[in-house]
């Protein structure tokens, strides 16, 4: 296959997909890891931490060449994600003006598996939502800094790091964004249910054996990495986690 049918053939185009929603995939796993630090300010951890872990490693992972780079990387990726499954919708669609004397329903395929586009749609409002909470503040506009000490005695040493997590405190006590970002995290979850294992599938997976646990694998990770997501406005909405909660 020519690189340019990566881009013009339908095969090509659903390859693209495979492989950029397998990378954005690598993503989630990283992003849930990080941002789960919030999480050791739950009250059975270390109620005090006031998001020290958490910024601490988002400083890490901000400050770096390396990830710098994978982060144009993960930009690109999304953008091709996004237009061809927005291109791949639209060809399917005209492919389904085709009436059935007998209605398949929900015989043929799921419903979320037919509303890719749809859920595609509601997760790109979703991202420019969150990249205009944290990613904007974070890299372009600035955010408050926090000072945090690291050693003891004289081997002691200070060093500034942005607030993400006070940013995050701030704009999770709006009800609606919290909705938002409940509806997010759900859409979120529907579309990893079929596009998780479908992209297996389109990379040439065929072994039954592999297929189902490539499948029981993508159940888990769909119900997982949202409800990892969608708790942590959640907690901090309803006060669980939060400045001296």
């Amino acid at each position: 296959m020519k690189w340019s049918a990566l881009f013009t053939s339908s095969v090509g185009k659903k390859w693209v997909m495979a492989l950029t929603g397998l990378f954005l995939v690598a993503f989630l796993v990283i992003h849930v890891s990080l941002n789960s630090c919030i999480y050791y300010d739950l009250n059975f951890f270390n109620p005090k931490d006031d998001g020290r872990m958490f910024n601490k490693a988002a400083f890490w992972m901000g400050n770096g060449w390396v990830i710098r780079l994978l982060e144009i990387g993960l930009f690109v990726g999304f953008i091709i994600h996004i237009i061809q499954g927005w291109v791949l919708a639209a060809q399917n669609k005209a492919k389904r003006n085709i009436n059935y004397k007998i209605p398949m329903g929900s015989r043929g395929s799921t419903w979320y598996s037919k509303s890719m586009g749809l859920l595609g749609t509601l997760l790109f409002l979703f991202l420019v939502m969150h990249i205009s909470h944290f990613w904007v503040p974070s890299r372009v506009t600035g955010l408050d800094p926090v000072i945090y000490r690291n050693g003891l005695g004289a081997a002691s040493y200070e060093y500034e790091v942005h607030d993400l997590f006070g940013r995050m405190v701030s704009v999770f006590q709006n009800p609606w964004i919290v909705a938002l970002y409940v509806v997010g995290c759900i859409s979120l979850a529907w579309h990893l249910l079929h596009g998780f294992q479908s992209a297996f599938r389109t990379l040439g997976l065929s072994n039954p054996k592999y297929i189902a646990l490539v499948k029981a694998t993508g159940v888990g990770f769909s119900i997982l990495v949202p409800l990892l997501f969608v708790l942590m406005p959640l907690s901090i909405h309803f006060g669980w986690i939060g400045y001296n909660n």
